[in-house]
């Protein structure tokens, strides 16, 4: 095997023409910036998610099999240049940027922080390090995708939303987000990279309360510690000065949490023990 390149929590190895293993790693990021520090069997969770996911959502997908505990065997294919993002409720950056009138909602959207939106809302990024959010004038514009692609990833996306709430939803969470990407495979758009809790935002039904931050089983719960003790800003701050910002040490305390609850809900939404 050939090592191809190392991403935010995943390293890439060629096995051959037609297949890539993917090695989860314990590894964290948020906000654009690599964390020094692992969060235990972070890789472990991912890697099965991923599994589980690709195996559950009725689409054509790029999985094979599972390696081992924290690798899985994908067939390669071209990657498209867009993550599809699809919100199910108004949180995240959806806020901030509806605030500075930089995207829209329905009409008739309740813009109480957590608020359910009336519909799920289809707003995809570029895939670069640092994401832009576009639309679908954007998107063609900058020939990221066909009108056609594009009309079947909002659709394909949404619909894939959808079941992955119901599934969710069935066990106690809520899925208030979905990241996917896709890839062309013979010619027929594939879905691929990986579905995981760094993919999504999952809260739980039974603390859920519409107007406050949402207890998460998911990444958000170091964005939320970063957000609270100013290094979001800091952050933002540091890299308008043309400089790349510095990571600070996560609390013990989060990475424990964290483990804690990607463990749980891993077991929650598979039914198996990790």
């Amino acid at each position: 095997m050939k090592f191809l390149t190392s991403g935010k929590v995943k390293d890439l190895y060629n096995i051959d023409e037609n297949t890539i293993l993917f090695k989860f790693s314990d590894r964290v990021s948020a906000y654009d910036v690599k964390f020094n520090q692992d969060i235990p069997q972070k890789g472990e969770v991912l890697c099965k998610f991923a599994e589980f996911w690709f195996n559950k959502l009725d689409i054509p997908n790029h999985f094979i099999r599972r390696e081992s505990d924290t690798e899985i065997v994908v067939k390669k294919m071209k990657m498209l240049p867009i993550e599809c993002v699809v919100r199910g409720y108004f949180y995240g950056s959806l806020v901030s940027r509806w605030e500075k009138g930089e995207v829209n909602v329905p009409d008739g959207t309740d813009t109480t922080l957590a608020a359910k939106l009336p519909e799920p809302l289809f707003d995809p990024t570029t895939k670069s390090e640092h994401d832009i959010p576009i639309d679908k004038t954007k998107a063609l514009d900058m020939n990221l995708v066909t009108e056609e692609q594009y009309n079947w990833l909002e659709k394909t996306s949404i619909d894939i939303y959808k079941k992955m709430a119901s599934i969710a939803n069935d066990v106690g969470f809520i899925l208030a987000d979905l990241k996917l990407e896709f890839g062309l495979l013979d010619g027929q758009i594939t879905l691929g990279d990986s579905i995981g809790p760094d993919e999504y935002r999952l809260w739980p039904k039974d603390t859920f309360e519409i107007g406050k931050i949402q207890e998460a089983y998911d990444k958000q719960l170091l964005r939320d510690w970063l957000t609270a003790n100013g290094y979001q800003k800091q952050f933002d701050d540091t890299r308008d000065a043309g400089n790349e910002p510095v990571a600070p040490e996560i609390p013990q305390e989060i990475i424990s949490k964290m483990t804690e609850r990607y463990v749980t809900a891993y077991e929650k939404l598979s039914g198996k023990s990790l």
